[in-house]
């Protein structure tokens, strides 16, 4: 005669959820063992110097002796210092110049390259290798080419029957050529992105168009453009970010001369702390930049929230198995 089963009594419904939980317990004690690393090195690195760092912009410290409480009297100070907002100005005036430019450009040698002509991956690669070169390397490169004495540059127009510049030692251009630098190595980020974002263009809209006769220019200003709003907020905020905190190449080159012309928000802040000890003072500039980052970032944000959402086509478009060709900004008539 087989036995019934025994039924389950109130202590062993216990006795399961006290071992379920015991085996929860040990599953969460085990991630956090191989998340306590990267926790600590976020805190060690990120957290914590931030908030050290807030601290110590409402007080006088030169590093060595003991600080003292000074409320907001570095920032009042910032806002009556003549070298901080000279080096607004630069970096207001570098980011003006750098940002639209290197956009500009970016797109124009994507759209050249974004077609099947002989040895085009070999002309991205060439374009994009400057961006992966550190800025250090970039300015002693440039230091040595834009010696006003000795450097290629001069001798090239010496050649040509242009009288010499003074490049990087001259108040008038510094600024300029610090620009020309970092559109030779930036440029080439811009470029891979808007490739990339050039062959998301649905090959429908152009066909579409041509069929309806449109021309280069009515393609790329109807139809390119506006499927790449995103990529444009995008690099735009990417590209403010970067060159609001350019630090490295004026480092290498100039050291914030001649006269000032080239001193940026980042050298000034490591100029107070570094340079004059006055690590409160440079604390408090280095959060008026960061206010200025958070301001850009709100700033972009909500324009890209305010642009209209793409209306969605009644019926799918059918899916064509051919690989799709890249985007050819060409005439209807051949």
């Amino acid at each position: 005669m087989s036995r019934l089963p025994t039924p389950l009594t109130l202590a062993d419904t216990d006795r399961q959820a006290r071992a379920r939980r015991r085996r929860r317990r040990g599953e969460s004690a085990t991630a956090w063992v191989f998340v306590a690393p990267s926790i600590a090195v976020i805190l060690g690195l990120g957290v914590l110097p931030i908030i050290w760092s807030l601290l110590l912009s409402f007080q006088a410290d030169d590093l060595v002796t003991p600080s003292r409480w000074v409320g907001l009297a570095n920032y009042r100070a910032l806002r009556q210092d003549p070298h901080f907002s000279q080096a607004v100005r630069n970096t207001l005036e570098y980011t003006a110049l750098y940002v639209p430019l290197s956009m500009l450009l970016g797109l124009a040698l994507a759209l050249a390259l974004n077609r099947r002509i002989r040895l085009v991956g070999l002309y991205r690669t060439l374009i994009f290798v400057p961006f992966v070169i550190s800025a250090t390397a970039q300015g002693v490169l440039f230091s040595f080419i834009l010696d006003p004495q000795f450097g290629a540059a001069n001798s090239v127009l010496h050649a040509i029957g242009v009288s010499p510049q003074g490049f990087l030692t001259d108040p008038g251009q510094a600024l300029l050529v610090l620009v020309a630098i970092s559109l030779w190595s930036g440029t080439g980020f811009c470029v891979v992105v808007y490739l990339a974002a050039l062959q998301d263009v649905p090959s429908s809209l152009i066909e579409a168009a041509r069929l309806d006769g449109a021309g280069r220019w009515h393609l790329l200003r109807h139809v390119v453009l506006p499927t790449l709003t995103p990529v444009n907020v995008f690099l735009l905020l990417w590209q403010i970010i970067n060159s609001l905190q350019v630090f490295d190449l004026v480092y290498v080159t100039t050291k914030g001369g001649p006269l000032g012309s080239t001193t940026v928000i980042v050298y000034f802040i490591w100029e107070q702390a570094f340079q004059n000890f006055t690590a409160g003072y440079g604390a408090a500039a280095a959060y008026v930049l960061a206010l200025v980052l958070l301001v850009a970032a709100a700033g972009v944000r909500a324009l890209r929230r305010r642009e209209p959402a793409p209306a969605e086509p009644a019926e799918p478009a059918p899916r064509v198995s051919a690989p799709r060709e890249p985007v050819r900004l060409e005439g209807a008539a051949r």
